[in-house]
C-alpha cells in the first residue's frame, strides 16, 4: 500500500495541529481524512499477520502505526508472527534480537515502581527518536502516563536514544495495560511506564520490542 502525495502534504502541514487553543496534546494529531484512513486500516487488521493474542489499546496513535507499518511492513509482520507463535509466559526473561531483523526483544519480569509522589517529583519520563516501543503485558497490569506536550520540556540533553522531561503531573494522561491489549509508544508519545496501579500486586511480565522509527 502506498500513501499518495496529497496525504503526505497533509501530514507535513498539519501533524502538529492542535484541536483547540487550550487543548492538551499527548501525541501527534493529524487531519481527519488521514485519521479515518488509519483507523479503518487498523480495524481491518491485515497488519496482524496471524497475531490474535491482543488488540491495540485505545491510546495507540492509529496514524503513526499506519505510516510506520507502510514504511517497514516486513519487520512488523515478522514481529507479529513471533508474538503469535511464541509462548510468552514460558520463555525466559532477557533480551534477544529477532533473527534477520533489527528488532530487539526484551522479556521483562518486573514491577510497577512509579508512585504518585514520584510523578510529582518529575521522575520516570522518556521518549525516543530512533526506536518505537511496542509494549505487550502478558501477565499482571502495567500503569502508564503520557505527558502533555504543551506543558512539558526536555530537562537533559538527548542521549542513547532517550530524552527526559520536566512535566506537570496534574496534566498527565493516566491509563493501564493488561493482557489482551498492546501499546505502542512512538517518538511523539512522551511517557512514563511502570506506574503503580491499584492492584494488590505490582508484579508483571511485559514484552518490550524496539522497532525502528523509519523517517
Amino acid at each position: 500500500m502506498f500513501i499518495n502525495k496529497k496525504l503526505y502534504l497533509l501530514i507535513f502541514a498539519f501533524c502538529f495541529l492542535c484541536i483547540g487553543a487550550n487543548a492538551q496534546v499527548y501525541t501527534n494529531e493529524y487531519p481527519k481524512e488521514l485519521q479515518k484512513i488509519a483507523e479503518k486500516w487498523m480495524k481491518k487488521g491485515k497488519w496482524k499477520n496471524g497475531f490474535k493474542k491482543a488488540v491495540p489499546a485505545d491510546q495507540v496513535n492509529a496514524v503513526e502505526f499506519y505510516l510506520q507499518y507502510q514504511k517497514n511492513p516486513e519487520e512488523w509482520k515478522k514481529m507479529f508472527k513471533w508474538l503469535q507463535k511464541t509462548d510468552l509466559l514460558a520463555i525466559p526473561s532477557g533480551k534477544t534480537t529477532l533473527p534477520e531483523t533489527n528488532i530487539t526483544i526484551s522479556v521483562e519480569d518486573s514491577e510497577n515502581w512509579c508512585s504518585e509522589d514520584d510523578l510529582k517529583a518529575g521522575k520516570g519520563s522518556e521518549s525516543h527518536y530512533q526506536k518505537i516501543d511496542f509494549m505487550y503485558v502478558v501477565s499482571g497490569k502495567e500503569g502508564f502516563c503520557r505527558l502533555d506536550h504543551k506543558t512539558s520540556t526536555p530537562k537533559a540533553p538527548y542521549k542513547v536514544d532517550r530524552l527526559e522531561y520536566e512535566f506537570d503531573a496534574s496534566k498527565l494522561e493516566h491509563f493501564e495495560s493488561m493482557p489482551g491489549t498492546f501499546n505502542i509508544m512512538f517518538p511523539c508519545d512522551w511517557h512514563v511506564a511502570k506506574v503503580k496501579t491499584s492492584e494488590p500486586s505490582q508484579k508483571l511480565r511485559v514484552i518490550v520490542i524496539k522497532m525502528n522509527n523509519v523517517m
